[in-house]
């Protein structure tokens, strides 16, 4: 078998019993991953389950692992399905509070609080107002874009679409988030303050 990267063959030795090679993948993939569902959810407490939820599905299908791509595709494939999974719990769940007639609860959730956005991301509050009004499958393509740095091949497998939808899906959302920020830019803020893959991305238009 023709291993792809390190970290393929990282998780081939946990496949076959070697823990150390976990704990190195989970060092090194622990903060993309949380800020990749941190900023689809927008929602601390959803993201640090769905977190959890990741690791745990790696781990209890290691047996079956095979390396057919990359192992961050790989990684980022189990937490694309664990978020839709996620998603589809959440309608259910308002549609059965609906069919009940229970009242919601009266506390705003905190990813639709200006403050609370500002304190779950890293980024200014801007890019943040940006990206959650971005249609999820746009939103998922830049943040696997941004926060792994996958190519658009690696895109298309993780989100299981063709190469032509990927790219699709990331330049419409590199075009509209670029159109946002500098929106509430004022002329001296220009060009925008960004840094490393963020500030190519959106500045240069670059995926």
């Amino acid at each position: 078998m023709v291993l792809l990267d390190e970290d393929a063959a990282l998780m081939a030795r946990y496949r076959d019993g070697d823990s150390d090679a976990f704990a190195t993948l989970y060092a090194r993939y622990k903060g993309p991953l949380y800020r990749y569902l941190l900023r689809h959810v927008r929602n601390a407490g959803a993201a640090a389950d769905l977190f959890q939820e990741v690791w745990s599905r790696l781990i209890a299908t290691r047996s079956r692992y095979e390396a057919r791509a990359k192992f961050a595709t790989y990684l980022f494939h189990i937490a694309h399905n664990c978020t839709i999974d996620s998603f589809r719990r959440e309608v259910m769940r308002h549609s059965a509070r609906s069919d009940a007639e229970q009242p919601m609860e009266p506390e705003v959730p905190e990813y639709q609080r200006p403050d609370g956005i500002a304190e779950l991301a890293e980024q200014h509050s801007a890019l943040l107002a940006a990206l959650g009004v971005l249609p999820q499958e746009q939103r998922e393509a830049f943040l696997l874009h941004e926060e792994t740095g996958l190519t658009i091949e690696e895109i298309a497998r993780v989100t299981d679409v063709g190469l032509e939808t990927a790219k699709s899906r990331l330049r419409y959302a590199i075009r509209k988030l670029k159109k946002s920020l500098l929106a509430v830019q004022t002329p001296a803020e220009r060009p925008l303050r960004s840094r490393g893959r963020l500030k190519d991305t959106l500045v240069n238009g670059s995926a």
